[in-house]
């Protein structure tokens, strides 16, 4: 199913330039996306989404988030999550008085150099100052480091995603003691780097709770 989808979007981005997606995305209000939250658990650890990857609009929301970082994609995907906090804050403050940190899953330096984006690090820089500073929250992009300059994810099948990011995270346990991270990522298919990014969070004693924009 991931190798078909694979050769799908090769097809897209064919078919439908990137100049083209990312005019339709900026065309597009927070209306016509459409929110499906979801919650499970992945290996013991609770994982939430906000929005089915297969949706249109959602797509191209998405990759003009991830290809190209734009302006406008950030400020939809920024908003999307922000109200999606307030309601998850307020519903974990009633038991928990843990610091809250956004950290975004990161991208190793070589991979950073090359792109010129984290683009969750954008979105998470977008959200309201309360998010920021600590009211709400605190965005945190020193928690954890990429330390191996691991393939892209979307261009290997399932079973190899397994082992690409295994050990390939280091936490600093100094920013994340006695905390509650919010570790998001754009889109979650096998939830393979997600998973492998939270092992190092966890077994310094943080509370982690995973995050995507979307689930494919």
């Amino acid at each position: 199913m991931f190798e078909i989808r694979n050769i799908l979007d090769s097809i897209l981005d064919t078919v439908l330039p990137r100049r083209e997606r990312r005019t339709r995305t900026e065309t597009r209000s927070l209306d016509e996306i459409s929110l499906s939250p979801a919650s499970h658990e992945l290996l013991g650890v609770r994982i939430l989404t906000l929005m089915e990857y297969r949706e249109p609009a959602t797509k191209d929301l998405i990759r003009s988030l991830k290809y190209d970082c734009s302006g406008h994609a950030v400020g939809l995907c920024a908003a999307l999550l922000a109200d999606y906090l307030r309601e998850e804050f307020a519903s974990v403050r009633a038991f928990s008085k843990k610091h809250i940190l956004l950290v975004p899953v990161p991208l190793h330096k070589n991979r950073l150099r090359e792109r010129g984006f984290n683009q969750i690090e954008a979105v998470l820089r977008t959200l309201p100052i309360e998010f920021q500073d600590g009211a709400l929250s605190h965005t945190e992009t020193e928690a954890l480091v990429r330390t191996r300059d691991t393939a892209p994810q979307t261009k290997l099948p399932r079973v190899e995603r397994l082992t690409n990011v295994s050990g390939a995270f280091a936490a600093n346990d100094l920013v994340i003691r006695d905390s509650h991270i919010y570790l998001i990522d754009d889109v979650v298919t096998t939830g393979a780097t997600l998973v492998e990014a939270a092992k190092p969070l966890i077994e310094n004693d943080a509370l982690v709770t995973l995050m995507a924009l979307a689930r494919a």
